[in-house]
């Protein structure tokens, strides 16, 4: 459990690693539910609000001054909000945003902006009370944005009545919608924008825990191998300094402290290639529940019949390879929708199908990376247990798949000679 943990804390620190940071921030965004794009169109819709007081400023556009100052308080307010309103809550440059003083400054001139037109010219632009209220719910702490989404929603009720000098007169349906509109979108965005930062902590702190594995990996297997080296190392300079006193006295004893030396390096050897395969290998289980949880956060139906039972060591590892090559393939260069992992035993064979209904996207160099570095090295590691591999497009009821296939004949796993772990592992130590 420590090395699977360990594994997926080096794999989480790679992926905060990555230039720019653009992995945490998506992993955020796709945290949240929202994608950016609705994120954007959601926000923007509130826009068409800006009909409202240009629709008053068209219809009374004399004197000339009086509709260039309200054509470009119209552009100023439109590009603030959307500057304001850009990045998505559960990103970085929205936590910046909102702790920026030029933010706040420029939420300030959107509100006296909107209440000092809506005064003096028309009450037409307390539509744009909607987006300032918006705006409040997102920059403010959570206290300041619950008092200003208030506020902002008591002032259209307060200037329609002193227009009117009381509720003659005043259209309540009107009144009620706009008052609706901009306490429910006000409210709305500090559940966004608390959210938002909730998800961003959590981020931070499963990078803080990655960070705490990988640590405590190292140090595991820097104990590991203090507890394996130390003692055989104190042997073998010892009696290396034995044999070097005995090379004239005693020939044939320093022959002896030799053949010893060299029995016990050869064991040595073979302990650290045991420990080292021991941390390098995946383990099928292992493999399966990390794929859930990508193919999850990523928004895939994931599918997983595995009806395997108990299998060989080095079967079992390298299906957990066939697992995570099909699943990363899947992620990387693939529009994928659902994924297949389906993993059987039939007739003294054991087969692995890794499917799904994506289209490759990729170029030439990102396919000759991957033949490289993944599907190749996959063929090799099957290849050495005996096993058959294809791996390219099927179509199946008139849709193109890729599927990624492998099996193996039972009676060649688990033979000696046959390891799969580290490269190298079934040479002599001595080689």
């Amino acid at each position: 459990m420590q090395t699977h943990n360990g594994k997926l804390a080096r794999s989480s620190s790679r992926r905060a690693a990555r230039p720019g940071g653009t992995q945490p921030a998506e992993e955020g965004i796709a945290s949240s539910g929202i994608a950016f794009q609705l994120w954007r169109l959601y926000q923007h819709a509130w826009l068409v609000c800006l009909i409202f007081p240009l629709a008053a400023l068209v219809r009374d556009p004399f004197p000339v001054w009086h509709l260039v100052l309200g054509g470009v308080a119209l552009v100023g307010f439109a590009a603030s909000y959307t500057w304001l309103m850009w990045p998505h809550p559960a990103s970085q440059g929205a936590r910046l945003r909102a702790r920026s003083r030029i933010s706040f400054l420029l939420f300030v001139a959107l509100s006296v902006l909107v209440l000092v037109f809506s005064v003096l010219d028309n009450p037409a632009w307390l539509w744009l009370l909607i987006g300032v209220s918006a705006i409040a719910g997102l920059l403010l702490p959570l206290r300041s944005a619950f008092a200003a989404v208030v506020l902002f929603t008591l002032f259209p009720l307060f200037l329609m009545l002193k227009i009117h000098g009381g509720f003659a007169g005043v259209d309540l349906w009107w009144l009620i919608a706009l008052m609706l509109l901009v306490r429910g979108l006000g409210l709305d965005m500090i559940g966004v924008a608390r959210m938002g930062s909730a998800i961003r902590e959590l981020q931070s702190a499963r990078r803080e825990l990655a960070r705490l594995a990988v640590i405590e990996e190292r140090e595991r297997l820097s104990r590991d191998l203090h507890d394996l080296l130390g003692q055989t190392l104190s042997m073998i300079t010892l009696k290396s300094e034995l044999a070097r006193h005995l090379v004239k006295e005693d020939p044939e004893r320093c022959a002896q402290e030799l053949a010893e030396i060299e029995r016990v390096s050869r064991q040595t050897l073979r302990e650290v290639r045991k420990t080292v395969a021991g941390y390098r290998q995946p383990t099928l289980a292992n493999e399966l529940d990390g794929a859930r949880q990508l193919l999850e956060a990523a928004r895939v139906e994931c599918v997983v019949e595995q009806t395997t039972g108990g299998l060989p060591p080095d079967l079992d590892t390298i299906l957990a390879w066939t697992v995570r090559e099909g699943v990363t393939n899947a992620i990387r260069h693939s529009r994928t929708q659902r994924c297949l992992i389906r993993l059987t035993r039939n007739q003294g064979m054991v087969e692995a199908v890794v499917l799904n209904d994506g289209e490759r996207q990729e170029d030439q160099r990102d396919k000759r990376t991957s033949q490289g570095l993944g599907l190749s090295g996959l063929r090799e590691r099957v290849a050495a247990l005996e096993g058959t591999m294809e791996a390219g497009p099927l179509v199946l009821s008139g849709k193109t798949y890729f599927r990624l296939w492998v099996a193996f004949p039972l009676q060649n796993c688990g033979e000696p000679g046959k390891g799969v772990g580290v490269p190298g592992g079934n040479q002599e130590e001595g080689a």
